[in-house]
């Protein structure tokens, strides 16, 4: 995984007014320059690296300003309108950053003060007065301007101070900002091939890297059983030790098999650390080679840890949910791989789980150890993990490939209700949707979906449409 020091997550943000204003009203350059600060403080407690080139006031500084964010390689811009500004002050600005930029149209209070404003009788610090309150007037220039220069803007509207929804907005574009950042420096590792026959999951690389950037890495099975090979039996006894810290493992789990597990789990690090991996997807019968059967029948619980740590890794070779995975960690609400298991129609509920790695980060209490003497449709036997997502809000999150050749974003916000679930040593969760269970799985499946989705904790439905705008993809709700 490309490390954040080595090329930081940065937000750009400057301020917009008219230099002939300067001299005509006294203290309102100052004032207006006072407003962009308290952005600046407010952008950088959301955790944003922010990069102020303060107040722009003509055309001359906008091309300044937009080679120096070019230099400073800022992944996204934040434009105070702060009071009536011509458009030749931002155009140049963003033509050269060639970052998408939201528009804060911010009033620095709730309303003029009309009784002190018209009791300044002074018809210029009357108009002094109202040009500090007119961060409105020009933004429909602006909008013109971008549209017509093919250049993808966004707004804000709200107030400086006292507005939680304009700055929860805004928190949610440094959020969605990040996310798009880390997308575009991911490295994805693929090893071993698609479980055949399952049409739906086969994916166009080429195009997952057209619009998330990133490294697709393809990784050889063969290389992660030669690393086992080689790791010291102190260190499989150290991590065994450590699976019984990490997960509830369950007392007829053999010796042999946590020792299993822990070897391969030490290699996968290995692994991950040799290729930098920050997500990853796997499938291999090993059939025909005992060495790569071992391996793969034994790799949940280090790929379980592997995600817990924030390295999704997904499993059936499904390309789109490893993506789907590691957005949704990358928004810091888990991203668990998933499909549907079954419907109760009795509690309204849709039963979700899959074999294979969970996010034990977000379970429900310890996850479970089990032993599995088949791998349903699969090669093998070995441990397996079984846990539920945290009761409460979830989000549902699925990569879809359309038949025009682009990506989508699927949504759908529902619950995590307790109840009984299936204790077959699987990931496995009960979901109650508003729009109830039946019409939840038309509504999801019209939109041809993959069978697999990701699923974190928390509703940020409301980030990911944010994120699909900054990535120009479509974004669709369920629920």
């Amino acid at each position: 995984m490309i490390e954040e020091t080595e090329y930081p997550f940065k937000v750009g943000l400057f301020g917009i007014g008219l230099e002939a204003y300067w001299s005509q009203f006294p203290g309102l350059r100052e004032r207006l320059e006072g407003y962009v600060d308290v952005v600046k403080n407010k952008l950088a407690g959301y955790g944003a690296q922010v990069v102020n080139l303060g107040l722009v006031d003509t055309p001359e500084k906008a091309v300044a300003c937009g080679h120096r964010f070019r230099r400073e390689d800022v992944d996204v811009i934040f434009l105070y309108v702060t009071t009536y500004a011509l458009s030749s002050t931002v155009l140049p600005v963003m033509q050269r950053a060639k970052v998408p930029v939201i528009v804060l149209n911010l009033s620095p209070e709730a309303s003029i003060d009309y009784k002190h404003f018209n009791g300044l009788k002074d018809r210029t610090k009357m108009t002094g007065e109202w040009l500090a309150y007119c961060s409105a007037c020009p933004v429909p220039e602006l909008a013109s301007v971008f549209r017509r220069s093919d250049i993808l803007f966004f707004q804000v509207t709200g107030m400086l101070h006292d507005d939680p929804h304009a700055w929860n907005e805004i928190g949610d574009w440094i959020d969605a900002a990040r996310v798009v950042h880390i997308m575009s420096h991911n490295r994805l590792g693929l090893m071993g091939n698609y479980y055949g026959g399952m049409l739906d999951i086969y994916s166009n690389l080429t195009l997952h890297c057209a619009t998330f950037g990133g490294h697709i890495e393809i990784i050889e099975v063969d290389e992660l059983s030669s690393l086992r090979e080689h790791v010291p039996a102190a260190q499989i006894a150290e991590r065994v030790r450590y699976f019984e810290e990490a997960f509830d493992v369950q007392a007829d789990c053999a010796g042999e098999e946590l020792a299993r597990a822990a070897k391969t789990s030490l290699a996968l690090d290995i692994l991950v650390d040799k290729h930098k991996l920050g997500s990853m997807a796997y499938y291999h019968k090993g059939t025909g080679n005992g060495a790569n059967e071992d391996t793969m029948s034994s790799v949940i619980l280090g790929n379980s840890l592997l995600t817990a740590r924030g390295i999704p890794v997904a499993g059936e070779y499904e390309v789109k949910n490893a993506q789907a995975m590691k957005i949704m960690d990358s928004f810091n609400v888990g991203g668990s791989f998933t499909e549907y298991y079954a419907v109760d129609y009795r509690d309204d509920i849709v039963l979700m789980g899959h074999d294979g790695p969970g996010h034990i980060q977000i379970a429900e209490g310890k996850t479970k150890v089990r032993p599995l003497y088949v791998y349903h449709g699969k090669v093998g036997k070995g441990l397996s993990v079984e846990m539920s997502v945290k009761h409460g809000a979830v989000t549902l999150l699925s990569v879809v490939e359309k038949p025009d050749g682009t990506l989508m974003l699927l949504c759908a916000e529902g619950e995590s209700v307790p109840g009984p679930i299936l204790e077959i040593g699987n990931t496995n969760s009960r979901y109650r949707f508003s729009i109830g269970a039946r019409r939840f799985v038309e509504d999801w499946n019209n939109y041809g979906p993959a069978h697999h989705c990701a699923v974190g904790v928390g509703h940020i439905a409301s980030k990911i449409k944010k994120l699909g705008a900054l990535l120009n993809i479509e974004v669709n709700q369920v629920c």
